[in-house]
């Protein structure tokens, strides 16, 4: 595979998955109350400081993953968030059957992006990222 195409499809790839994360981000920003309220009904702990860190993972860091920029760290922090966000909020086990199939197609999808995620923490984000651009100033000085 030639180094344009793999370059153009790991940008796709990052630009893809950051549509998944920021504008959830925006949303909970704008819906402050609304993301504290869904994060008490599922039972969790400090709803609030759990509403600004998904905030901070999916606006912040999600831009960080979007530009390329710390690729590997960002793709294992949204790794593991949308690991845990999926295992809290997409439990269809606990739904009555006829209820199951939206949140269990949620939760595949979530544990395939988590996937994608995982490889991306090794791989990194391409030579069309900022880490790359960074790395070749540091090492031309």
């Amino acid at each position: 595979m030639s180094s344009f195409f793999q370059n153009s499809l790991t940008l796709v790839g990052r630009i893809l998955i950051s549509l998944l994360f920021i504008p959830a981000g925006l949303m909970k920003i704008t819906g402050f109350a609304g993301t504290v309220g869904y994060i008490s009904a599922v039972g969790l702990p400090l709803p609030e400081l759990g509403a600004v860190i998904a905030i901070v993972v999916e606006v912040i860091v999600g831009v960080s993953f979007l530009l390329g920029f710390r690729t590997k760290e960002a793709a294992l922090i949204l790794a593991v968030f949308t690991f845990f966000a999926t295992i809290f909020f997409h439990n269809f086990w606990a739904l009555p059957a006829d209820q199951q199939m939206v949140p269990q197609l949620l939760f595949f999808k979530n544990m395939a992006v988590t996937g994608a995620l995982l490889m991306l923490t090794v791989f990194g984000g391409g030579h069309w990222s900022l880490d790359e651009k960074l790395s070749h100033e540091n090492s031309s000085n």
